[in-house]
């Protein structure tokens, strides 16, 4: 479906001016912890959503925790499976251009073992060792890697599929649909005999202060931040207006539109409940109880569309 112009909102607005923020107490205390492990780590694998290749990854943390001695540093697109090879090349381009001192970039989906992403980390993670100076830790035969990046990106995910397939040993690592599984620095997992390769999972760390609301709404979309911080509803409208911006109007078929694109989240969300016949019961001030549309079910619906792919395959930070 196309359209003539595009007459639809240019920005996102917040409906009030408070931000979208999540730093719970784990956090702060993550990372803490992640600074006293540093001495003993080899190698800093980043586990970022590849949907999102830069909303939420804070450079400053990474200064933060690499501190004045520079270890080697990974940085592991997952879920690539819901962005597509045109994305990927387009991902790419965008990191190189913003970030040059990037060299060691991987696209995984740690749901496939078969992913020759996941299976490409443990070889370049012991390259880089091999190539590095390692200071304090140059006698040590012991490889430790450390698995750092924001909430529900995968970080447990990787580490269960790594040790499954080079040890033939079950998870050991929590993971979870929801941000914020994994709350404390875990304990070394051994992911190799030969050599000896140890991974330490972190709790998800996101920015104390995201002032940039767009940012804000990208995280969210993708689940990096618990859905009912944000609000279904809100997430459900930045959806709408990124897909309606970039000109995306595959929504209209799948959500069985008859009017078209809209900009309306609350009719477009109305309509697809009244289509599907989601409803339910709602009790009145005066005690009656009127059946009414379900606009949350509809919202967290039009949701899980995008987070399954059935939407297309879509890289939020690409330009208009």
């Amino acid at each position: 479906m196309t359209a003539q112009l595009n007459p639809f909102r240019n920005a996102f607005r917040l409906p009030t001016k408070q931000r979208i923020n999540w730093f719970p107490g784990h956090m702060n205390k993550g990372m803490r912890q992640i600074q006293q492990k540093l001495r003993n780590v080899d190698c800093i694998v980043e586990i970022h959503d590849s949907r999102i290749p830069l909303a939420g990854r804070n450079s400053q943390f990474f200064d933060t925790i690499t501190g004045s001695g520079v270890k080697p540093h990974i940085l592991v697109l997952n879920k690539v499976d819901l962005l597509g090879p045109k994305q990927q090349r387009s991902v790419l381009q965008q990191l190189r251009r913003q970030q040059p001192e990037l060299k060691n970039i991987l696209f995984t989906n740690c749901k496939d073992q078969r992913n020759h992403g996941v299976l490409d980390i443990l070889p370049l993670a012991t390259r880089l060792v091999g190539d590095s100076s390692r200071y304090n830790r140059a006698q040590s035969a012991e490889h430790n890697i450390m698995i750092i990046g924001v909430p529900n990106v995968g970080k447990s995910s990787i580490i269960n599929v790594l040790r499954n397939v080079h040890l033939k040993k079950r998870s050991a690592a929590r993971v979870g649909a929801e941000a914020g599984v994994t709350r404390a620095v875990g304990e070394r997992i051994k992911i190799q005999e030969k050599p000896a390769v140890y991974m330490i999972d972190t709790p998800g760390i996101l920015q104390p202060s995201v002032t940039d609301d767009e940012m804000g709404m990208k995280l969210a979309l993708v689940g990096c931040l618990p859905d009912h911080i944000v609000g279904e509803d809100l997430i459900a409208d930045y959806l709408l207006y990124w897909l309606n911006k970039h000109r995306r109007y595959e929504y209209v078929e799948k959500l069985s539109l008859s009017s078209g694109p809209s900009d309306n989240i609350s009719a477009v969300l109305a309509e697809y409940a009244q289509t599907h016949g989601m409803f339910h019961r709602v009790k009145q001030y005066d005690g009656q109880v009127e059946v009414m549309t379900n606009l949350l079910a509809a919202a967290r619906k039009f949701i899980q569309f995008f987070r399954t792919g059935q939407l297309g395959s879509i890289n939020l930070d690409e330009h208009a």
